[in-house]
């Protein structure tokens, strides 16, 4: 399989060393050999627990499971991690010329030979403290266990320490937000009971001894319900995107988009986004799919005539919509499941309808982007065909498939997986290039388990805000508080749900702007999700919702993280690239709306009807539509400022999904477009420049044609 390959420019870093820039400046360290070998050996072994538990379960339960898993994560996490978390060069706009140079020297020591970070002392204590904290509870377990309501000093001082050494895991995985508002929580749920009894969030008040208990030693705290997601469903999946990754299907997903759309001037932005798609399933981040996909993508959409900007917005937008997109998706989505007792298959089709009208969005504006900035076709003659690396490589979406199939068989969806991972592993022994063997085996589940550790810190962090919620009541005080707020803006009802939903997407947002998607998904869920729930959303509604908007977290401004990283590899400006990724990734952002405002929107999530579905979909499609014509000023050709903000209305009418709204829509689109063809037989040319017409065009852009 042929891959392009950035071309070489004097003084201009490639696209790879962009990525290693990126990947070194997170706080993930650069261990020496010897190091990170006994980490790697850990991780492995730790995969194959996992794996071994899924079909021999620990026999003294899922807390003592969760036990073991923490007692082998958390101290890997001091070692892996940096205390001191670095500003990356291409999140800083100033420090951009700078990046090389900063690179090359935290890279190299004295004498020019690589600088390894290992672990200081500090690193090594803590990672010790973590290991003899975890293992506490193993000592007595039963009797551990029993003493819940009544424990002892010993009990109540390993307790803080758990909490200490959690914030501290999540500081350097994730960066001082999360942990400052875990401490939030932890103080209000000390000193709640000091604010005046009238007050909505006043509570009880609890001591230290009741809050290290709770966290420490009930199921609600750091062994509830997103460390055990953690545990089961994410690792499992993390250590099948390895294995897909070491077996040569992230590679084959990239050429077969290339070799499936070449030919078009549009066929670069649909190869992006195909590529995003697929190369989602192995990565499981937005970002790390911008970055993986930017480094081989980016020069065919420069050779295609995209600007840095609006190549960054196709990658950024494509990576963010891997984790939106059946059949992984992201973490909260194993979340979500949990949290509705349902299976993780009912969340794939809850999500499998937005899914289509967000690529949707994405591919008609990368359709009018084509014809906007008039790019060029870019032809690899060395390419293979599709069709011919389907019916070589095309084993590989085999394992994807087959994971929906074994839940649809009524496997639990860790069991699919473990099959999908072993069907797999059968599957690369058919590419020389690829095969598992012993080393690349022992390879992937390292990998899998070494992937997993940021997410096990955010998640055990998390469960100390649940465990303050749960506690206090806090989640159905502030629901109440939000709704008297939206009763402020009139007694209608639709009116009152309308503005809780603003507010809703609006704290989501703010909230995934400082704190990784999946803890943004756990606050929001256990506080913001009872206000909606109180007005008559249904409770996959409320969750869906907030997932989307803790996942668009990533590409929205002015903390981008998809498309600041999409940016570094471009060279564009961040903030400019991050407007970009907004306006191709804009109707995920008001899609949500649609299932939780109206009845019929619920249909959107798979819940109704056939018919429903279907009629709601194309409905929201001609929505989605109208969005793109307007945000991209093209309708039948260049669009003025009246027929776009005719498609604005149109759009937001039509995706409230009720009979009134649609025929007001339709008569605003259907105004758009006619006004839009007046002024094009106006301005038509002349019988004799007929053959101008894409020059005339250009000149009504303000563009010269290439």
């Amino acid at each position: 399989m042929g891959m392009v390959q950035a071309p070489s420019e004097p003084g201009q870093r490639t696209a790879d060393e962009l990525v290693a820039e990126f990947d070194q400046e997170r706080p993930a360290r650069k261990l020496s050999p010897a190091v990170s070998g006994a980490v790697s050996a850990v991780c492995a072994v730790l995969s194959v627990f996992v794996l071994y538990a899924i079909f021999f379960p620990v026999a003294k339960g899922g807390q003592y499971y969760l036990t073991l898993f923490l007692a082998a994560t958390l101290p890997l996490i001091f070692l892996t991690h940096r205390g001191t978390v670095r500003v990356p060069a291409w999140a800083l706009p100033w420090r951009r010329g700078d990046a090389a140079k900063d690179t090359d020297e935290a890279a190299k020591g004295a004498g020019g030979a690589v600088r390894r970070d290992d672990p200081g002392w500090l690193d090594w204590m803590l990672a010790a403290c973590a290991l003899a904290v975890c293992l506490y509870p193993l000592l007595e377990f039963d009797a551990f266990i029993e003493r819940r309501q009544l424990p002892t000093s010993l009990d109540v001082a390993m307790g803080i320490a758990m909490i200490v050494l959690v914030l501290e895991a999540c500081r350097r995985t994730t960066g001082w937000v999360l942990p400052a508002f875990c401490t939030a929580f932890l103080l209000y749920a000390y000193y709640g009971g000091l604010l005046p009894y009238q007050w909505s969030l006043a509570h009880g008040g609890f001591d230290i001894d009741a809050i290290a208990a709770h966290f420490f030693m009930s199921t609600d705290g750091v062994y509830g319900v997103p460390l055990n997601v953690a545990a089961t469903y994410i690792v499992l999946f993390t250590i099948f995107g390895a294995v897909l990754d070491i077996s040569g299907a992230g590679k084959f997903f990239i050429d077969l988009s290339f070799a499936a759309f070449r030919g078009s001037r549009s066929a670069p932005g649909r190869t992006v986004t195909a590529a995003g798609f697929l190369l989602g399933t192995v990565s499981g981040s937005g970002t790390a799919t911008a970055v993986s996909l930017g480094s081989v993508a980016w020069p065919v959409l420069r050779r295609a005539g995209y600007s840095k900007e609006a190549g960054g917005g196709v990658l950024a937008a494509a990576g963010i919509g891997a984790i939106l997109s059946p059949p992984t998706l992201g973490a909260a989505a194993f979340i979500i499941a949990e949290y509705l007792k349902t299976s993780y298959l009912t969340v794939l089709l809850y999500a499998l309808v937005p899914t289509l009208l967000y690529y949707l969005g994405i591919l008609l504006a990368v359709e009018i982007d084509a014809r906007k900035h008039h790019a060029r076709p870019v032809v690899d003659d060395e390419a293979t065909s599709a069709w011919r690396l389907l019916g070589r490589f095309g084993y590989h979406f085999l394992s994807l498939l087959m994971i929906i199939g074994f839940m649809a068989m009524g496997l639990p969806p860790f069991r699919a997986v473990v099959y999908a991972t072993a069907l797999q592993f059968l599957l690369s022994f058919l590419d020389p290039r690829h095969r598992m063997t012993p080393r690349r085996l022992y390879t992937a589940l390292a990998e899998g388990s070494r992937s997993v550790l940021p997410v096990v810190a955010t998640c055990a962090a998390a469960g100390i805000i649940v465990a303050v919620v749960t506690q206090t009541g806090l989640g159905l005080n502030l629901a109440s508080v939000i709704v008297d707020a939206a009763g402020l803006f009139g007694d209608n009802a639709t009116v009152e749900l309308v503005v809780t939903v603003i507010f809703a997407a609006l704290a989501v947002s703010v909230l995934g702007l400082a704190v990784p998607v999946t803890a943004s998904f756990i606050i929001s869920a256990v506080i913001i999700a009872p206000a909606l729930l109180s007005l008559g959303v249904s409770t996959p509604e409320a969750y869906m919702f907030i997932f989307y908007y803790a996942v668009l977290s990533e590409v929205s401004p002015p903390t981008a993280l998809a498309a600041a990283a999409a940016a570094a590899i471009t060279g564009g400006n961040p903030m400019r690239t991050m407007v970009a990724t907004w306006k191709y990734s804009l109707p995920a952002f008001l899609v949500p709306f649609a299932f939780v405002l109206t009845d019929n929107g619920s249909q959107l999530l798979g819940t109704g009807s056939l018919t429903g579905v279907l009629w709601t979909t194309a409905v929201s499609a001609l929505a989605v539509a109208a969005l793109a014509a307007a945000t991209g000023g093209r309708l039948l050709g260049p669009a003025g400022p009246a027929e776009r903000a005719l498609c604005v209305a149109a759009a937001l009418c039509l995706l409230y999904l009720e009979p009134a709204a649609i025929t007001a829509g339709l008569i605003a689109l259907a105004l758009a477009v006619g006004m839009r063809l007046v002024r094009r037989r106006q301005h038509s040319p002349a019988p004799h420049t007929a053959g101008h017409g894409l020059q005339a065009e250009a000149v009504t852009e303000g563009q010269l044609p290439s």
